[in-house]
């Protein structure tokens, strides 16, 4: 918390009961960090509460005597210092932010949904960033020291956090927090923001309503998961949706939703649950839709073979450069899985309707629906994708795959295009 962190925290107090300010005494404000210290170690050996009455105490034993507005500043400093994210609270508190990037102390950066832009908040130095990491990966009951440098992690508000420490990381603790949005967007929303274009809401409620089997593609922080969330809240309220997630962030407004979230190894290498191990849980669990969170490795064979038998609907992210590249990132995925390339593309084809693609645009930072492509499989055999439509201003724009799309959402008990 910096000096003019400190300042609003006084005003945002109001003027309400209390004793004024002491007059003739420094201000408080150029060593506040040190001040904060020399009470948290206080506090620490006392094995007590930052209560306003013991840090008033422990202000007292060093000297310093505050106002009540002073003090319980002092307060609030602690306890964000102690249980919630630090002086990156209020940041992760904001409604329109997305991620926190930690840096170094003077290095903070946040994302509005407009691209990275710095932001006001400092840190002593890099054993105060360090401490927060640590503090919220153990909050996480995850491990991060010496040993084990590095960490991924969700916190108990769902908060996606990732740090390493030095000598990984060169310098200073690097910590990145994603902000989980405990509502979805609605899809008109989404269109005000200009992530769909006008009339794009119609062509996605046909596809969910057709039961098309669809990835969400895009790069890191096009917005898939943000994207994802707000289709599944169209799925019937009868549907059961189960979900599979390597880190559980999908907040899907639909009534009867099962989240399933993997868990790394303990300490002596065992208990780990992967992807792939909840992937053929959930097929136990009678989905009426499928999701898994994001397909990364071996899960994508089981995640395959069950749109193959009978789960329609299914559906789940995928980081891609283009939705051209979706065949050839899931050939990689079934390669590594030991699936062979031919096996593979025929499961492909009949598996997966759709790709929805999603860009972030360089200059303004907005997130838009790029494009729609088919899925369609070649005399070779081999899985190409087919574009229907890209995102325009006044709508999305015909592709050659367009009177295809029309016609399966159509065919699937949705309405024509």
């Amino acid at each position: 918390m910096t000096g003019a962190d400190f300042r609003a925290s006084l005003a945002g107090l109001g003027d309400g009961p209390g004793r004024p300010e002491p007059a003739g005494h420094p201000d408080p404000l150029p060593d506040l960090p040190q001040l904060l210290e020399t009470v948290r170690l206080r506090l620490a050996e006392e094995g007590a509460e930052p209560t306003p009455g013991r840090v008033a105490a422990a202000l007292r034993a060093q000297g310093r005597l505050l106002g009540d507005r002073a003090v319980l500043a002092v307060v609030s400093a602690l306890r964000s210092e102690l249980v919630g994210a630090g002086p990156l609270q209020p940041l992760l508190a904001a409604p329109e932010v997305t991620d926190v990037l930690v840096n170094g102390p003077d290095e903070v950066w946040l994302d509005r949904g407009r691209g990275l832009e710095r932001a006001g908040v400092r840190f002593p130095d890099a054993a105060s960033v360090r401490r927060l990491a640590q503090r919220l990966a153990a909050s996480a009951g995850r491990r991060l020291d010496d040993a084990r440098p590095w960490v991924d992690a969700r916190l108990a508000d769902g908060t996606r956090m990732h740090a390493v420490l030095p000598p990984v990381a060169v310098g200073s603790p690097c910590v990145s927090l994603r902000v989980v949005r405990h509502r979805a967007f609605t899809l008109a929303e989404l269109t005000r923001a200009g992530t769909l274009p006008a009339g794009g809401e119609r062509l996605l409620r046909a596809v969910l309503a057709a039961r098309l089997s669809f990835l969400v593609t895009g790069g890191t922080g096009s917005g898939k998961s943000t994207l994802l969330a707000s289709l599944l809240g169209l799925v019937g309220e009868r549907e059961r949706v189960v979900l599979v997630e390597d880190s559980a962030e999908l907040r899907p407004s639909h009534p009867h939703v099962v989240r399933l979230e993997t868990r790394p190894a303990n300490q002596e290498g065992a208990g780990r649950v992967s992807l792939r191990d909840l992937v053929r849980q959930a097929l136990r669990m009678r989905p009426d839709r499928l999701v898994v969170g994001e397909v990364r490795g071996a899960e994508v064979t089981e995640l395959l073979g069950a749109l193959n038998t009978g789960h329609e609907g299914g559906c789940g992210t995928l980081h891609a450069n283009a939705a051209s590249d979706v065949p050839a990132r899931l050939e990689a995925l079934g390669g590594a899985a030991g699936l062979p390339r031919d096996a593979l593309h025929s499961q492909l084809a009949a598996a997966l309707a759709l790709v929805l693609h999603l860009v972030r645009d360089r200059a303004s930072g907005r997130r838009r629906l790029a494009e729609i492509h088919l899925l369609e499989q070649g005399a070779d055999g081999l899985v190409r994708t087919v574009p229907a439509a890209r995102w325009g201003p006044d709508g999305f724009v015909e592709e050659r795959g367009w009177a295809r799309l029309s016609a399966l959402c159509a065919r699937g008990g949705g309405a024509a295009l």
